[in-house]
């Protein structure tokens, strides 16, 4: 996610908090994600939509933080 951004997400993940929470949801909701549609865990499919729904919200999220970050 963000390759451009590597450097600037590795600083913000020890400096800024709210950061941090947004990154480690991101990274879990892919998870949960993935393993629902690899059938690990049990979901309807509009379970698995809302939740990459949610993804997709942190991801813009984290971008707007990152972009902020490298514009100061």
């Amino acid at each position: 996610m963000f390759p451009e951004y590597r450097d600037l997400i590795t600083q913000l993940k020890t400096t800024d908090r709210h950061f941090l929470r947004l990154f480690d949801q991101h990274n879990e909701l892919d998870q949960r994600i993935k393993n629902m549609e690899a059938s690990i865990s049990p979901a309807t499919h509009e379970e698995i939509e809302t939740l990459k729904k949610e993804k997709l919200s942190l991801k813009d999220q984290i971008y707007t933080v990152l972009k902020k970050a490298a514009a100061a």
